[in-house]
């Protein structure tokens, strides 16, 4: 549970560091694949959801500048490659 609040306070605060105000970062229960948690769910209108596992606070600057910021798919940590 611990390091699941400190996932989330990693994307709180690269979130604010990048001043990005078109984002929401929210917590959510377990969406049925235990083996592949921590999970982050990237939702983008008009877009198809992008799951990524196996998530570690190094990841999510990463996936904040290039998803978030510059719209590329890190595939590397998505389920689809985990699979």
């Amino acid at each position: 549970l611990e390091f699941r609040r400190v996932l989330f306070r990693s994307f709180l605060e690269e979130v604010a560091k990048r001043e990005l105000k078109n984002v929401t970062v929210s917590q959510t229960g377990c969406i049925g694949v235990c083996r592949l948690e921590p999970i982050v769910e990237v939702y983008v209108p008009g877009q198809e959801k992008v799951t990524y596992v196996k998530m570690t606070p190094d990841k999510v600057a990463s996936i904040v500048s290039e998803h978030l910021v510059n719209g590329r798919v890190v595939t590397e940590y998505t389920i689809g490659a985990a699979e």
